[in-house]
């Protein structure tokens, strides 16, 4: 590009923008504008003289011209400059409008030393075009697309190009056209199809026969000119689609299929059913959708599959072959898009299917499961509790069991399957949970198919238990008529609301005269008498019924014993009672009935002590110490006293203890030997063995025989370890003083003969080392008695 001058190319026109006025010189308000100067760009003639600006003023010194702005001092530099003597402007490089279109700077005047002689003025460049840009499209291929049997002027799609000249000239007025056109296939359609707008760059058909099973696309190949098609030109590309319409509805084939089902299976295959469709494929056009006509019960399912457009039939639910052995199914199809109106006018397309059911060994069914049974917990065994509980779909012989009844409750028929009770059920079994037992039974096929169901059986509470009233005994005081006082009762029932509280009490007139209760709320009641009676015990009977349905009534036999009361109504001692009474006996006469008790007690201590002394000669020499002359065993000498000291200071007892056998240990609750104190309380009871059962045989005669000494402490271990009504083996036992005396004799007694000969305790060294501290114990005993 380069500058190209003015039209007086040798000689450029002089201006004076600071004249007053003068030739292309306008002046508005206070500043004097130059027109626009315009240079032609590309120009060859470089450096050319453009334009030459002077002051028409008379200086005494020497004007000096300067020029500023883009194209000068600024970017882009270097394009124009100035005379500074003679002010000629010249364009030093060629001009390139498509960069730089104009250029706008200011001219000053200065004096030699820098001081403005005029104002600056401005002076504008206009780069002038030339056609020197191609047109472009804005594409390398463009890509559009039209649908099959389209009209002529259907739109397919347009085009653009770019000119980079000065769109106010004809260099950038451009022109579309089609200079070729190729078909996919090849050849497939060799008549010009598209047309295009020469102005705007719309396609369009330009003619019928578009058919996607005929061709698929075209290639057009496009040119573009400027100057109105004149000009410089260029070319581009443009891939037209032919797009597919569903005009060709789907068809089977073949049109019938036959298929097999086993039957009670459920989601599976058992085939595919295949269709023809000359759309385009993968799309909506060509996937197909079918349906079953004929299926009310929904025992099928058949969808599409997204490659190969086949209909996939399934089972969805379970057929019975006994119900129905075979099926026929009518199958339609169409596409997921409705169908052209350009298509032809054909029948929906049908197929028929056959599938045989197959059959097959099936498990037999109950009819419910769980199996729901609800019954009294007192029901009558062999009560008939749940029947016709399961059936077989192939028609054959069923075999029942109970295959977990942990309390062993039920029974089962094993040809018909009815469960009966086989003992009456208990409410309080560690099996039943909120009412609730499950068993669980088990019924068998003739081919061995087997299942099995829950048994729950809902146990409704019976009234089974009658109430059992306690105390059993007790106190009132004898003015408990005139106090309105007594002994309070209550009951206790086994069995659970509504079966047991409220309470009723009740005495009948025939069975206990003088005597009332009362009911003081729902669970007690309060035994009085109804008159003052004498101090002593009575046996009073009380019925006592509960609120179940029918109600259960129990009679008692309670011991009542009415004596004296203090003023808290407690019971008094019968001394206490005769002291505080106003009619009791003088302290004199109180001390000589004691005195004459102790002498009495005192003569019967002195008798037995003649008695013991009388029996300590009856041993015989060398018989040992276990074995004497009399036939009777001191061990069944049982003595029951009535009063008990404090053991601790009766050193006899603690020596007989010494030569105790534990084989002779009470086997009662209770009973006690001579010598020995008796437990205080209540003894305790064992917890492993029922209550109230006969005592084993116990060993009576030690053995003669020292070697069965062993055998014989074994035995009366084990006679007593199976004892239930012993205390248990860890029990610690706490005895009472027993007082002076005993009638079992002293130890001299058993330790001596009846002659003045020693006696040999040598033989217990032989029965072992557990003897030996016994024949320890005999020899001191024996020095001592001597």
């Amino acid at each position: 590009m380069k500058c190209h001058p003015s039209e007086e190319e040798l000689h450029p026109q002089t201006l004076y923008p600071w004249r007053n006025q003068g030739k292309g010189v306008v002046r508005v308000k206070r500043d004097w504008i130059i027109p626009p100067i315009r240079v032609l760009e590309n120009s060859k003639q470089v450096p050319e003289d453009l334009v030459q600006i002077k002051s028409d003023k008379i200086f005494t010194s020497k004007v000096i011209y300067k020029l500023e702005g883009p194209g000068v001092d600024q970017e882009p530099k270097n394009l124009f400059e100035i005379d500074d003597q003679t002010g000629v402007i010249r364009c030093k490089r060629p001009l390139d409008r498509e960069k730089y279109n104009s250029f706008t700077l200011k001219a000053f005047a200065l004096s030699p030393s820098g001081e403005r002689l005029e104002n600056p003025t401005t002076i504008e460049i206009v780069v002038l075009d030339q056609n020197d840009n191609r047109p472009a499209f804005t594409q390398s291929q463009f890509v559009g697309a039209v649908a099959e049997f389209s009209v002529p002027g259907t739109s397919v799609m347009s085009v653009s190009a770019m000119d980079a000249d000065d769109p106010m000239t004809d260099n950038a007025i451009l022109s579309y056209s089609i200079i070729g056109q190729e078909s996919f296939p090849a050849n497939a359609i060799t008549k010009t199809m598209f047309g295009i707008n020469n102005e705007t760059g719309a396609i369009y058909t330009r003619d019928v026969g578009l058919d996607r099973e005929v061709v698929k696309g075209f290639r057009l190949k496009l040119q573009v000119a400027d100057m109105g098609g004149m000009g410089l030109t260029s070319e581009g590309v443009a891939i037209i689609h032919v797009s597919d319409i569903n005009n060709h509805p789907p068809q089977f084939s073949p049109v019938s299929y036959s298929m097999t089902a086993v039957e009670n299976r459920r989601d599976y295959e058992i085939g595919r059913i295949n269709v023809t469709d000359r759309d385009d494929r993968g799309t909506g056009n060509w996937e197909a959708k079918y349906f079953i006509s004929n299926d009310p019960n929904g025992n099928f399912a058949i969808t599409t599959h997204p490659a190969t457009n086949q209909g996939i039939l399934t089972v969805v639910k379970p057929l019975d072959y006994e119900a129905q052995s075979q099926y026929v199914l009518t199958v339609t199809v169409k596409n997921l898009n409705p169908l052209s109106n350009k298509a032809r006018n054909l029948p929906v397309s049908t197929a028929t299917v056959w599938i045989t059911v197959v059959n097959e060994n099936e498990a037999p069914h109950f009819r419910e499961d769980p199996i729901q049974i609800v019954v009294p917990e007192s029901v009558v065994p062999g009560t008939l509790l749940k029947s016709n509980i399961a059936f077989d779909p192939d028609h054959s012989d069923l075999r029942y069991e109970i295959s977990r009844d942990p309390e062993r409750w039920l029974d089962i028929n094993r040809d018909t399957g009815d469960i009966t009770a086989k003992r009456t059920f208990n409410m309080r079994s560690s099996y039943v949970k909120n009412n609730i037992y499950n068993a669980v039974v088990k019924v068998t096929d003739a081919g061995g198919v087997s299942t099995t169901a829950t048994v729950v059986i809902t146990l409704k509470e019976t009234n089974d238990f009658p109430p059992q009233l306690f105390p059993l005994s007790g106190y009132v005081c004898r003015d408990a008529a005139r106090m309105s006082s007594g002994l309070v009762v209550t009951a206790v029932d086994e069995d659970l609301p509504p079966h047991a509280a409220p309470f009723i009490f009740a005495i009948l007139d025939d069975l206990s005269t003088n005597w009332t209760v009362t009911q003081v709320n729902d669970t007690h009641g309060v035994i009085q008498p109804l008159v003052e009676l004498e101090a002593g015990e009575y046996a009073v009977t009380v019925l006592v019924s509960d609120s179940g349905s029918p109600p259960l009534s129990a009679y008692a036999q309670v011991n009542v014993t009415v004596c004296l009361c203090d003023t808290y109504s407690n019971c008094k001692s019968e001394m206490g009672a005769v002291l505080g009474s106003s009619v009791g006996i003088s302290f004199i006469a109180l001390i000589i009935i004691m005195v004459s008790i102790a002498l009495l007690l005192l003569l019967l201590l002195v008798a037995v002590a003649v008695t013991a002394c009388g029996r300590r000669h009856h041993i015989k020499k060398g018989t040992g110490l276990l074995v004497g002359e009399s036939e009777d065993d001191i061990r069944d000498n049982v003595l029951n006293y009535d009063e008990q000291g404090g053991g601790e200071e009766d050193e006899n007892a603690f020596n007989i203890d010494l030569l105790w056998n534990p084989l002779d240990a009470p086997s009662t609750p209770g009973s006690y030997y001579p010598g020995y104190g008796v437990p205080r309380g209540k003894q305790p009871l064992r917890k492993d063995a029922p209550h109230n059962l006969p005592s084993p045989i116990y060993p009576r005669k030690p053995p003669t025989d020292p070697s069965d000494i062993q055998d014989y402490i074994n035995d009366g271990l084990e006679a007593a370890d199976n004892d239930p009504n012993v205390p248990p083996y860890d029990t610690a036992l706490i005895y009472d003083y027993e007082g002076e005396g005993s009638l079992a004799g002293s130890l001299s007694s058993i330790a001596t003969s009846s002659s003045d000969g020693d006696q040999d305790y040598d033989y217990l060294n032989d029965w072992g080392p557990r003897f030996q501290k016994l024949a320890n114990i005999a020899g001191q005993i024996l020095k001592c008695a001597k």
